[in-house]
């Protein structure tokens, strides 16, 4: 058999480990890729960051940095030889110049990249096998947003199929009045029914060149203006009861992709069972309490599933852990935040701070459960 005709999980399961001292390519140079860069220096990587902006607060933090735009398939073959394995911190990299990448692994694989920017898809993929999303329909005409308005009711939100996140992309439809104003345009849209949900909650996991999958415990979510503000952990009744259910369905999704490093699936917590949101594959925001809290943090195992090392352990070691974003000027908030030294202050080195800009997050690991 040869190697052209092994699935993409076969390939990697078989795949040698990359040794420390190799360099990590990541595609993205946001706050992830920072944290990323931060922890495979404690394995003993070097990182190199691509990204089309100059201003890379993972590129501050790392030993190469190239500024390239993402359809720039030299620049992207370039920056390829130059690593053993490629990784991405953002979602939306477009993946059709990825071919450019030649033979450098790109872990996990393109596919996870395409389901995830279309929420229409990612919708669809996760309903085939065995998910619950709100109830959704695609929207590209006038006449097509009356239908959805028609089958699946207000309120709902119509959201674009690509590119939106952190709220944007998104218009609350409270009633058909709502809808009237609105110009589509053409644009590739999915309207969504609202869920009545109990609380909000993820499900983080990382999966191993071997297959091997482990998770951490859920955070409950609470976003303010459509950005996550606080995560906390452990979760309310509400949703520790759900997450076996969506557990299960997150690693259906993680084996049919053949997915290597942590991916992320969002829930909504109802009466009736998780109703699966979003998916991200690649390390998330709700994860940010893992580098005080957990055995082994989000970010380090990521690493260490993508070069083939052994995963760490995903326990949390605390009986709890709040995670607080710093949104805009929230961030300036620094040195009183620091004067209480229980607090875990995490600045992501932006040099511009605008309204709803994620700018840090501080995480505090509460010992009887409580503070």
């Amino acid at each position: 058999m040869t190697s052209d005709s092994l699935s993409f999980a076969d390939q990697t399961r078989h795949a040698a480990p990359i040794a420390p001292g190799s360099t990590i390519g990541i595609l993205g140079g946001g706050q992830l890729g920072r944290m990323l860069a931060m922890a495979a220096a404690q394995l003993g990587y070097c990182c190199h960051i691509y990204a089309p902006d100059g201003d890379s607060v993972a590129g501050d933090v790392s030993a190469g940095f190239t500024c390239a735009p993402y359809d720039d398939t030299g620049a992207l073959a370039e920056f390829a030889a130059a690593c053993d394995v490629i990784t991405y911190e953002f979602e939306n990299v477009p993946v059709a110049p990825l071919p450019s990448l030649g033979d450098t692994p790109l872990r996990s694989p393109a596919r996870a990249l395409e389901i995830a920017q279309d929420r229409l898809a990612e919708k669809r993929f996760v309903e085939q096998h065995g998910g619950t999303p709100a109830p959704f329909m695609a929207v590209e005409s006038e006449a097509e947003f009356t239908a959805a308005l028609e089958r699946i009711g207000t309120p709902g939100i119509l959201k674009t199929r690509r590119d939106g996140y952190d709220g944007k992309g998104q218009w609350r439809i409270m009633s058909p009045r709502d809808a009237e104003d609105l110009t589509l345009s053409g644009k590739q849209l999915i309207y969504e029914g609202f869920v009545d949900f109990t609380a909000e909650f993820s499900v983080i996991l990382v999966r191993g060149l071997d297959g091997e999958i482990r998770f951490w415990d859920s955070a409950q979510n609470d976003h303010s203006s459509g950005i996550l503000s606080r995560s906390v952990v452990p979760a309310g009744a509400a949703v520790a009861a759900q997450v076996p259910a969506a557990r299960e369905l997150a690693a259906r999704v993680a084996e049919a992709l053949g997915y290597v490093g942590v991916l992320t699936l969002e829930f909504f917590a109802t009466e009736t069972g998780p109703v699966f949101n979003e998916m991200a594959p690649r390390v998330h925001n709700s994860g940010h309490w893992t580098i005080e809290g957990a055995r082994t943090s989000q970010f380090e195992n990521h690493i260490r599933a993508i070069c083939g090392l052994p995963l760490g352990l995903t326990d949390t070691i605390v009986p709890a852990v709040r995670m607080d974003n710093l949104i805009g000027e929230e961030a300036n908030d620094w040195m009183s935040l620091l004067a209480d030294p229980a607090n875990h202050l995490h600045l992501y080195g932006k040099a511009e701070i605008n309204p709803g800009r994620k700018m840090g997050h501080v995480t505090r690991l509460l010992t009887d459960g409580h503070g």
